[in-house]
């Protein structure tokens, strides 16, 4: 079990390095000066070289490279206005709009994104996987049918329709909900909620579809192995049957998804955030795109990139808690 851990902590490491030596390969790969862009409209060209130096732009890019890696660990100095400044870890450099640190100008957004993430997740597995056992075991029902056709309603409906029809109709039509928005947790827990209600029943309805399907399948092919065969023959109660055997031959598929869109969620739900006009990390990406602020873009990117690799290891070390086998492979 020690070596499965440390191998698939091995490979986190290595696939997080190489995502950030790609990203910062990409920076010099848009057009533009990096320098100017910071400089902004009112430029000099004694202002631009001071940036120039200060950003260390004129440096070959493996020292840059390994410069902005110190950073994130160890802390950097920029130099701005003149001035030397010191950036704190974990140091993603200064963001070309406003001149603030990036790492706390993403720490801002992502009490946002992280409600919205797991409001969303909590809704979509425990519907989507309700959903989808109660099919199974009902398999060839009106009620499995029903469920199969909401769920191909579900994976045809996308977030940038269903956003602005469902707002339309219960916020601005009905009042039935107020606009969305997002609340501080700590500051109004209630409007927290009301706020964030409707974005997460977007957010979750285009995903119940997946993990309804997903778990129904998953059932119905392990209601048909031998080990619940015999359990049947054993005369075992269905409780015990369903819960402890099936499911947790069930599980695993559903975790393996499970785990890639939380972490994508959490990484920023770009679309879920622009319908709904939530400040969180994924507008923040998106308006940083928009403006060409490389600091910002780089950040996110990586910040999300990290998020899907600790997600998938966590999966990883749980599918070996779960099915003992994979400790072996």
């Amino acid at each position: 079990m020690l070596r499965y851990v440390i191998r698939r902590l091995i490979g986190a490491v290595v696939i997080l390095a190489v995502v950030s030596f790609t990203t910062f390969l990409l920076f010099f790969a848009i057009p533009g000066d990096p320098a100017r862009l910071s400089c902004g409209k009112t430029c000099t060209p004694e202002r631009l070289a001071d940036i120039r130096a200060g950003l260390g732009i004129d440096d070959p890019v493996l020292v840059q490279y390994g410069a902005f890696m110190k950073g994130i660990f160890v802390g950097r100095d920029f130099t701005q206005a003149g001035e030397l400044v010191h950036c704190d870890v974990p140091c993603f450099g200064y963001s070309f709009s406003n001149q603030q640190p990036v790492w706390d100008t993403v720490v801002d957004r992502y009490p946002a994104t992280l409600s919205l993430a797991l409001g969303a997740a909590v809704l979509f597995l425990a519907v989507g996987v309700g959903l989808g056992a109660i099919s199974a075991l009902r398999a060839g029902s009106l009620l499995d049918r029903a469920g199969i056709s909401f769920s191909l309603v579900g994976a045809s409906v996308q977030i940038f329709f269903l956003g602005p029809l469902l707002s339309n109709i219960f916020v601005n039509q009905l009042g039935w909900m107020p606009q969305a928005r997002y609340v501080p947790l700590t500051d109004d827990p209630i409007g927290w909620f009301q706020g964030l209600l409707l974005p997460w029943i977007v957010l979750a309805f285009v995903s119940i579809a997946v993990y309804a399907r997903l778990t129904r399948a998953s059932a119905i092919e392990a209601l048909g192995e031998d080990f619940v065969r015999a359990g049947r023959a054993r005369g075992l109660p269905s409780r015990t049957l369903h819960l402890k055997h099936t499911g947790r031959a069930t599980v695993t598929p559903v975790l393996t998804v499970f785990g890639l869109d939380l972490a994508t969620l959490l990484g920023g739900a770009i679309i879920t955030e622009t319908v709904f006009n939530i400040q969180g990390v994924g507008k923040l990406a998106l308006t940083a795109i928009n403006s060409d602020d490389l600091p910002l873009i780089m950040a996110t990117v990586l910040i999300a990139a990290a998020f899907i690799v600790i997600g998938n290891l966590i999966v990883d070390l749980l599918y070996a808690v779960i099915d003992p086998r994979v400790r072996i492979t």
